[in-house]
């Protein structure tokens, strides 16, 4: 069974940048769609990107210009590159792979999920 650690959350003052690392214990992850949640205290896990196979990359309106999302393969990893960070993404991020079609947002689709890392945006 693939599993997923994710890893370089931290604290940041806002307008900072981090990049998160995704890592898979296994070469299959190659095969899934991955993407990256978060998880606000007292909020939904809610999507943040995915990047596909041949690299298409989808992002939430809430990311996009801000975020970039990466994989390479023949390291079994997956990166959130993150800029312009604003306290409103203070959350704990997780990556996963997407396991069924039917939604590219919604976590029911995904599975394998790792433990997360936690990010804090101060003011």
């Amino acid at each position: 069974q693939v599993q997923l650690e994710e890893s370089g959350g931290g604290l940041v003052q806002a307008g900072g940048s981090l990049r998160l690392s995704c890592a898979a214990s296994e070469r299959t992850a190659s095969t899934y769609m991955m993407g990256w949640f978060r998880q606000a205290p007292g909020k939904e896990r809610e999507f943040v990107s995915a990047v596909t196979r041949s690299d298409n990359t989808y992002y939430a309106d809430s990311v996009k210009g801000r975020f970039t999302i990466s994989r390479d393969n023949a390291k079994n990893m997956m990166y959130l590159q993150m800029s312009s960070l604003k306290p409103e993404d203070t959350a704990v991020y997780y990556c996963a792979l997407r396991v069924d079609s039917r939604s590219l947002t919604a976590p029911g689709s995904y599975g394998y999920w790792g433990q997360g890392t936690q990010v804090t945006v101060s003011s």
